[in-house]
């Protein structure tokens, strides 16, 4: 049986079953009476991981919420096609497959080998957690030139491998491997 939280318990990038679905709490604010007698609130921004819908819930500090059934488990990012990601579990070298509504934009960082974690709800694959930092090829950027600095853009745009648009600084040049940040999509250094 899964276990029951209380809302004023739930922390930020927690996760938490309601109505049947699970969610991944992405803000929470905790309001506190000033009157006697009023009830402690907890507004939180929760993210469906099944629809990927965000709204907010407001909840009595009292109120009890399951514990979802998640599961991560990590894989390897195989190949696409047709039919959606397909990812190799490493504890049983089952193919897990996510369709395309499930990875987003998140498919434009996966590349061969990219280690990921499947997140499992009742036993099904329902999404991917990202490593926090992703290498990629420089697939396309225009050369930058001695004088650009001056001019305060100290950055030129970038195509990487899997199709993904970065800014990136000068001295990076077509070819090379950057690592970029999963989170923010930005440039965060040379590989």
């Amino acid at each position: 049986m899964a276990a029951l939280i209380a809302a004023i318990e739930l922390k930020r990038k927690g996760y938490v079953e309601y109505e049947g679905a699970p969610y991944h709490c992405l803000d929470i604010d905790v309001s506190r009476p000033t009157a006697r007698g009023g009830q402690t609130l907890v507004r939180i921004k929760m993210r469906n991981l099944l629809t990927r819908a965000v709204f907010d819930r407001t909840f009595k500090a009292g109120d009890k919420l399951k514990e979802p059934d998640l599961v991560r488990v990590p894989a390897t990012f195989q190949f696409a096609d047709g039919t959606g990601q397909h990812f190799m579990d490493l504890a049983t070298y089952d193919t897990l497959t996510l369709s395309d509504d499930m990875v987003g934009d998140d498919r434009l960082f996966l590349v061969d080998n990219l280690e990921v974690q499947i997140q499992k709800f009742n036993g099904n694959p329902i999404g991917l957690q990202l490593p926090v930092i992703v290498e990629l090829g420089v697939a396309h950027t225009e050369m930058g030139s001695r004088g650009d600095t001056a001019s305060g853009s100290v950055t030129k745009a970038a195509r990487l491998e899997t199709g993904l648009e970065v800014r990136v600084p000068l001295f990076v040049n077509e070819g090379e491997r950057v690592k970029v940040h999963t989170e923010t999509r930005e440039f965060a250094g040379r590989a």
